[in-house]
Formats: C-alpha cells, structure tokens, sequence
C-alpha cells in the first residue's frame, strides 16, 4: 500500500464504501428495485455487488451507515470536512482489522461447530490439524503423494451452505501440484484414493486464517469442500 497517498486506503476499499452506502441508502428510501434495463446498468450493478461486498467486515450499524453516507455526500458536494484525512484516514484502516478480528473469532467459532457435525457422520475421520475428511464414495488404487499433481472435480461452501467456487458448475475439472494449495487440501487428498469422492472439511487455521479470501471468504471461516479424486501423476 502506498504511504504517500493520503487517504491511506486502496481505490476498491473507496469504491467499496460508496456502493455500499448508495445501496443501504436506497434500501432505506424505497422498497423498489432499481431499473436495470440496459446492459449497462446491469454491469454497474455487478460492480456494485462485487464491491459492496468488500466492506462485509466492518459488520457496520444503521448509524454507522448513516456517517458514512455523510461523509460521501460531503466529499461529492465537495463541502468542508469535518475531520481531516491524514489523521483519520489511516483510522479506517485500523477500523478494518479491528472488525475483521472480531469476525474472524465469530466464524471460527461457527466453523467449529460445523466441523463437530460433520466428524460424527458415518466414514468420517478427523485429522490432528483439524480436518475432517468424510467418504461420500469409495475410490481404489493407491493415494497421491504431496509431490504429485492431482486432477480434481471440486465444489467449496462456506459453512452458510454459500458457494464460492466450483467446476463442477464449469463443468471442467481442475489439475494443479498438491504441494501448491492450502494446506488442508494437501492433506486431505493424500488420504483420498483415486476415484473417490468425499467431503473435506478445512479449518481456517489451514485453510484462508484469519485474513480470508475477500470478498468471497471472510476472515476465519472453515471451509466445506465435496471433492472428487478423478486422476493423479508424478
């Protein structure tokens, strides 16, 4: 991040701040949708919801919104300030580590909870790191090595059953060096066999720890993936 700008904080994480404003005002305004007609507005949409969802971590109040709304209707009517930048911009940031901590504790505590479940299902075995690999479909043969490079039809959730990625939904698996993944997904499919399909479940501690994957996996979060072991080389 660079020092010398002022604001302290990144274009998006400005972006992001604004379309989340401009949303929650409009939800407060009216209970009508926005016309999304054109192509066009449908694209700023998007942006809006891809932005919007970087500020899911300041987990910010009704009155918290309404200052924030505040302070963009100030700096797009270009009125005066009433804080100075240089000293509060940096706040922002340390607001947003302040908060992701706080949710980090709270999804971990989810994710635990989560990962008990799952461990106490039939064909369900639980590592000393934390994960939890459950056996949906038997495979054979012989199990990949750290070293080797796997060939996979995957689907991961956060544990809210919300799903952040998936080829199955492609329709195309996916081939990458086992060693080159979080760590949970390395060990887990060392104990798959080829051939089998099987729920993983990843601790954040193994997975994306306390700093997340934003905007699609918050900090903390325990990750829920259904793998399929279709292929493995050296």
């Amino acid at each position: 991040m660079t020092k010398n700008i002022v604001f302290h904080f990144t274009l998006s994480f400005f972006l992001a701040s604004v379309i989340a404003c401009q949303q929650s005002s409009a939800q407060t305004t009216t209970n009508s949708p926005v016309k999304l007609d054109t192509e066009e507005q449908k694209t700023f949409y998007a942006l809006g919801l891809i932005l919007g969802r970087n500020v899911n971590s300041f987990s910010l109040t009704p009155d918290e919104l309404a200052i924030v709304k505040a302070g963009l209707s100030d700096a797009v009517s270009n009125a005066k300030p009433q804080v100075e930048l240089d000293v509060y911009g940096p706040k922002v940031n340390e607001l947003a580590q302040k908060r992701a901590s706080a949710g980090a504790d709270e999804m971990k505590k989810k994710g635990q909870d989560f990962a008990d479940a799952v461990a106490k299902q039939p064909g369900a075995t639980k590592t000393p790191s934390g994960v939890v690999l459950r056996t949906i479909k038997a495979g054979t043969g012989d199990s990949p090595a750290a070293s080797d490079t796997v060939k996979v039809h995957y689907e991961g959730k956060l544990v809210d059953g919300t799903i952040f990625d998936s080829s199955i939904k492609r329709g195309e698996p996916i081939e990458f060096p086992l060693d080159g993944v979080v760590p949970c997904w390395t060990e887990a499919l060392q104990k798959m066999k080829k051939g089998e399909k099987a729920q993983v479940v990843c601790p954040s501690a193994s997975a994306y720890g306390d700093r997340g994957a934003p905007p699609a996996i918050p900090p903390g979060a325990t990750l829920s993936f259904e793998v399929e072991l279709l292929d493995f080389h050296k």
